[in-house]
Order: C-alpha cells, then sequence, then structure tokens
C-alpha cells in the first residue's frame, strides 16, 4: 500500500517537483509550499497522513523505483516517471484516506476509544485500577471525564457503545480484514491487544502497510460519524478531530486584515513580515477559501491565458508559464493555480 501511495503522489507531481516535495505532503508539512502543492495537484487525501514518517524509508521507497525503472532522477532532485511507472500508477487502486482534515487526529480518536473500551472491560468485571492502554494523561483525562458524563457505572454503556461500533463497521466501505485491524488494536480485562508486529506478521504484510490500512479505516470511519448525528457516542469520541481551520495560523492572521480592507503593502507593514511571505499567505487563501477572488490582482480573461498555457504545454511550473504568459508575476501565476481553473 505505501509503494502504492507513492506511485498516485509521483504520478502527480510527475517532472514538476522534487521527490522531497512528496515526502513533507505525507509528513504534512505546513509550509507554504507544502500547502500549495497539495491544491494545486490535488493531493488533499495524502497530507499528513504518516507525521513521523522517517526519512530513511521514504528513501528506500525511492531507491526501489529507480531499481524497478518507475522513476528516473535529475540531478536537480526533480524525477520523472517513466512508462512502467505510469502503468503501475495507473493500476493502483483508489484509497478512502482524508489526511487534510485529520493529519493524524484519527490516533487521538482510536487512542480514547481504546482507553473507553478498556474502561468498561475492567468495570464490568468489578475491577477499578489497571494500567490505561494510553499513557498520554490528555487522553486519560478526556475518557476520565466521558465516562462520568455517561454515567458509565450504569452498566448501559457498554451495549449503547457496542451497537453503535456494530452499525458503524457495516456501513463502511472498507473489506472485512481491515476492518478486523480495529478490533485486534483493543484491550480489555484479559485480553491485551495486538501489537503490529504480530498483526503485520499475521497478515503478511510490512508494519507501515498494516497501519496505512489502519488509518484509511479510521478516516472512513470517522468521516461517517461526522455525516450523520446516527452516531451520538462515537461523535462525542471524535468531538473536535476533525480539522476545520485549515488556514495556518499566520495565514489567518493575514486573512484578518485582507478582509479588513488593507493593501499587501500595509500587512507588510503590520505584520512585519517579507512581502513574498503575505503572498505565500494570499495564495494559500486562495486555495481554500472558495468565497475568496483573486480579481483584485488578476484579471478572468489573464486567467485564461495562464490555463490555456498550462493545458497546452502540459505544466503547472511557474517558471515554464512565465515564458509563454511573461506579462504576469509569479505571484499572479500562483494564484490563478491555487484558485483552480473555473
Amino acid at each position: 500500500m505505501f509503494y502504492q501511495i507513492l506511485l498516485q503522489i509521483f504520478q502527480k507531481l510527475n517532472n514538476e517537483r522534487t521527490v522531497s516535495a512528496a515526502y513533507h505532503i505525507l509528513r504534512g508539512k505546513r509550509s507554504g509550499q507544502t500547502i500549495q502543492d497539495v491544491g494545486l495537484f490535488q493531493l488533499h487525501n495524502y497530507f499528513g497522513l504518516l507525521p513521523k514518517l522517517p526519512r530513511a524509508i521514504f528513501d528506500e521507497a525511492v531507491s526501489t523505483f529507480l531499481q524497478y525503472s518507475w522513476l528516473i532522477m535529475q540531478e536537480s532532485g526533480h524525477y520523472s516517471m517513466k512508462k512502467l511507472g505510469l502503468q503501475r500508477a495507473a493500476q493502483t487502486p483508489s484509497f478512502l484516506f482524508d489526511g487534510w482534515h485529520y493529519r493524524g487526529n484519527e490516533q487521538v480518536f482510536f487512542a480514547r476509544l481504546s482507553l473507553v473500551v478498556q474502561s468498561l472491560s475492567y468495570q464490568k468485571e468489578g475491577i477499578r485500577s489497571f494500567s490505561p492502554i494510553s499513557k498520554d494523561t490528555q487522553v486519560q483525562s478526556w475518557v476520565r471525564a466521558f465516562l462520568q458524563d455517561q454515567q458509565y457505572q450504569s452498566g448501559h454503556l457498554q451495549q449503547q457503545l457496542l451497537d453503535e461500533c456494530l452499525r458503524v463497521f457495516a456501513t463502511l466501505a472498507v473489506s472485512e480484514s481491515n476492518k478486523q485491524l480495529a478490533l485486534y488494536r483493543l484491550s480489555g480485562y484479559s485480553l491485551p491487544g495486538w501489537t503490529w508486529q504480530q498483526l503485520s506478521s499475521e497478515r503478511k504484510e510490512t508494519v507501515l502497510d498494516s497501519q496505512l490500512a489502519f488509518i484509511e479505516l479510521l478516516h472512513t470511519l470517522l468521516n461517517e460519524v461526522h455525516a450523520t448525528n446516527n452516531y451520538p457516542l462515537l461523535g462525542k469520541i471524535a468531538e473536535e478531530l476533525r480539522v476545520k481551520a485549515l488556514l495556518t495560523d499566520s495565514t489567518q492572521q493575514t486573512a484578518y486584515l485582507y478582509d479588513q480592507g488593507y493593501s499587501i503593502e500595509q500587512i507588510v507593514q503590520i505584520r512585519k513580515l517579507k512581502q513574498s511571505t503575505i503572498e505565500d499567505h494570499l495564495v494559500e487563501i486562495a486555495m481554500n477559501e472558495p468565497n475568496f477572488s483573486i480579481g483584485p490582482f488578476v484579471s478572468y480573461e489573464e486567467a485564461e491565458k495562464v490555463w490555456q498555457a498550462s493545458k497546452q504545454y502540459q505544466t503547472k511550473k511557474l517558471k515554464a508559464l512565465h515564458e509563454v504568459v511573461n506579462d504576469l508575476s509569479y505571484f499572479q501565476l500562483r494564484l490563478v493555480l491555487a484558485k483552480g481553473e473555473v
């Protein structure tokens, strides 16, 4: 699965970026360039999928792709996909990830759920003291408050939570073997959850692939829970984990000033930042805010020229587009590409 995901990312970034761009997307790097790449190449589902991905694991995969003649590298670090690589990418399945909206928070959800299940399991046996499956003090505090709020001592919470889990799993368009990942990771009284090594050995795949299948399952589950009001307990466990503020903190400050009517030059003075940084923020806003108009910076006719050039030359590289539409600045080009074709 890891190789298939990389192939899909490399295919979309083909000949436009370095291999490091793919690494930063998977890690969820909050830089202006990475955020723009996500929007420009429609890679939202993979953003922040593996926040702790070691560079060595990534580089090893790239080396394998080179050995398989799927990629060819340039001295600049840029790459292009060879015919065999493009064929392999076309054969990869569609995945149900939603990294853009969770960015690792799916792990918080499962940590909460795991500790709730463990607590209820021990409570049913009448045992008040046990070693919590999650060592995160924030998770422990959250679960403690949740259990008290749900009056867990009445004994009804176990069946309610079980009913919701059965119902939500029945709706998910995920294989049964992947659904079982959640079950085997849970712990209860006298029944410890499986380690990733045990699971990957049982599934005959790498640990990373098992973890990716688990993340896909959690993203699918969370989106189902957030889409309806049919799962009040799971909805509570999932509260505040879906990212709503899609802009970086610094960009939000720029957006506020821009909405107040300040010009780029004035925002530069107020925030004491470089003009290029403020321009980065505006490009990020254009990518994420549907109501943001790029009209004050570039006309509709100019935007059309950019998209025609992009289609004709099959590129979104700024340097290549600037050579064709040289009457526009790089900032204007980036705004057009970030906003998308209308």
